[in-house]
């Protein structure tokens, strides 16, 4: 699988699957010195990625059907498989976004930075209409996840879907949770037309 590497930034970096319509993305975040693997697709160079950053502390799998190459890195590298933490671990907090019967979601909150991962109910890439740099994923435009994720104000927010906003990432945030079902034509309408 060919990836690329994306969304450097000084408290760890990501990477996408090259070529992929639905473009998977992975992250390594480096916590003074543990690197923790957040919902990783495996690629060529990407373990070496990973050590090169510090000492692997853990993965975490932030959906129940994200499974991705989670548990095989998790082998590889010697460290746990975190699926769904509930509980503070490292320097993260974890909140509940989606608890569905076919969909269960947690999103990564890292306070001291202030960086948000999100695996899917908001991403960039395929979930972004014209316009967006993020956009609430098709299934949750009508009832966007206002009250699990408009609290936060990140620096950061890195997606499970396209790159992360690394950048004026919480008025990102806000519009995409605040405009997610007006939106919706120009979400299909990109579908539809080609580019």
């Amino acid at each position: 699988m060919t990836i690329r590497f994306c969304d450097e930034f000084d408290g760890g970096f990501g990477w996408i699957v090259a070529d992929e319509r639905m473009q998977r993305c992975s992250h390594a975040l480096v916590a003074d010195g543990p690197v923790w693997v957040i919902d990783p697709v495996d690629g060529d160079g990407v373990e070496q990625r990973i050590r090169a950053a510090g000492e692997p502390a853990g993965i975490l799998q932030l959906i129940d059907r994200h499974n991705r190459d989670c548990s095989a890195l998790a082998d590889r590298l010697g460290v746990t498989l975190h699926v769904l933490p509930d509980e503070p671990t490292g320097p993260f907090q974890f909140h509940r976004v989606v608890d569905a019967r076919k969909w269960k979601e947690v999103a990564l909150w890292w306070p001291e930075r202030r960086v948000l991962v999100l695996a899917e109910a908001v991403g960039s890439g395929p979930f972004a209409a014209r316009g967006e740099r993020l956009g609430v994923h098709p299934m949750l435009r009508l009832k966007p996840p206002r009250r699990a994720l408009g609290s936060f104000e990140p620096q950061v927010v890195l997606c499970g879907h396209g790159e992360g906003v690394l950048s004026d990432a919480a008025p990102s945030l806000h519009e995409a949770l605040r405009t997610s079902r007006r939106r919706i034509p120009r979400l299909l309408a990109g579908w539809v037309r080609p580019g």
